[in-house]
Formats: structure tokens, C-alpha cells, sequence
């Protein structure tokens, strides 16, 4: 039925999409069909029919929909993180950054690189540079704020991370360097 619906199914366990050009709605029928004959039922309240180009949808922690190019101008279909995903990788630095936690400080920026990393290893596909600079800038003010308070210096904390300097000095991970590394290694394969 692919052929016929000009259709490709993008499934993940027992959710999935079915991204067709003009034939849709009878992809959506059809696929109702069949899973009533399995004994199956789509759930109403996820079951949509979506015109990429002029509204997004989310799917597995990604939102996919048209953009308009930054360099170009032009619109380009994209997939990137969702503001959800986002919202809630900033909750998890948050929760390890509290007042608080008082564990030592490698073992503090041990957990915040393990969130970091298995964040970025799932949202590693699309556009991840606008939701990556996202992360840390709010990482950045979440350890800077961290730190003045475990080392109770009174001023904004600039003289502990003074703006500009690098989070790998205190041994954190950044996401914007962990993509520029693989972009390296994907050049360097290529």
C-alpha cells in the first residue's frame, strides 16, 4: 500500500506515522481498517491527519514541520527537539543542580554530563543547534548559580564563570561542542 498512498510508515515500538503526499486520509482509513481487523484500535485523541508544510506535529520527543531556512529564505521540511523535550532535560539539570545537594563537585558535574549525554545521544537527528544552545545557556546560569551558592559568594557569580568562559573548566559538558565533534568525526568518515 506504500506505492499506492505514496506512503512511508515511521514506527517506533507501537506508535508510528504515516507520512503521505496527497493520499492521507485514505492512508488514516485504511490503516483503521486494518487494525480493527487485528483486534486494534486507533486512539482518538493522537489520530490526526497533518499538513506538514503549513502546521507541525510531534512524534517521539521531535517536532517535524516546515521551517523557513535562516541562510536561504526558502522553506524546508525539518525535524528538531520538542519544546517539551527541552523543557523537560532543563527540569532534570535543574533537579541536579539544586541548592541542596551537597555531593562533590565531580561527582555533581558526573551526572549533569550523563543527563547531557544520553539527552544528546537520543537528540542527535534534525535541527538540534537552536534547542542544544537552549540547554546550555540554561545549564551555564543553572551551574554558575550552583556554584556562588556551595561557594557563598555574594555577587551574581560572574568571578566563579565569568560569561564567556567554558563549562569544561568545571568539567561539564557542553551539547554545542558535543555536536561540533560529530560533525568532525561525520567529515572525517565521509
Amino acid at each position: 500500500m506504500g506505492e499506492r498512498f505514496a506512503a512511508r510508515i515511521v514506527n517506533y515500538a507501537d506508535d508510528f506515522v504515516i507520512c503521505s503526499r496527497g493520499h492521507a486520509r485514505a492512508a488514516m482509513e485504511w490503516t483503521r481498517r486494518v487494525m480493527g481487523r487485528l483486534g486494534l484500535t486507533l486512539n482518538a485523541t493522537k489520530t490526526c491527519v497533518r499538513d506538514a508544510w503549513a502546521e507541525t506535529f510531534d512524534f517521539l520527543g521531535y517536532t517535524f514541520g516546515a521551517q523557513v531556512h535562516r541562510k536561504t529564505g526558502g522553506r524546508v521540511m525539518e525535524a528538531r527537539p520538542s519544546p517539551r523535550s527541552v523543557r523537560r532535560v532543563k527540569r532534570k539539570l535543574h533537579e541536579v543542580l539544586r541548592p541542596w545537594n551537597t555531593g562533590a563537585w565531580p561527582e555533581v558535574a558526573g551526572r549533569v554530563n550523563r543527563v547531557l549525554v544520553g539527552w544528546s545521544n537520543y537528540f542527535s537527528h534534525g535541527t538540534v543547534y537552536y534547542a542544544y544552545r537552549a540547554v546550555d545557556n540554561h545549564l551555564y546560569d543553572r551551574v554558575r548559580h550552583f556554584l556562588r551558592r556551595r561557594h557563598k559568594v555574594r555577587s551574581g557569580g560572574t568571578r566563579l564563570l565569568p560569561t564567556g568562559k567554558s563549562l569544561r573548566a568545571w568539567g561539564v559538558v557542553r551539547l554545542l561542542d558535543v555536536m561540533r565533534g560529530r560533525r568532525a568525526a561525520a567529515w572525517a568518515s565521509g
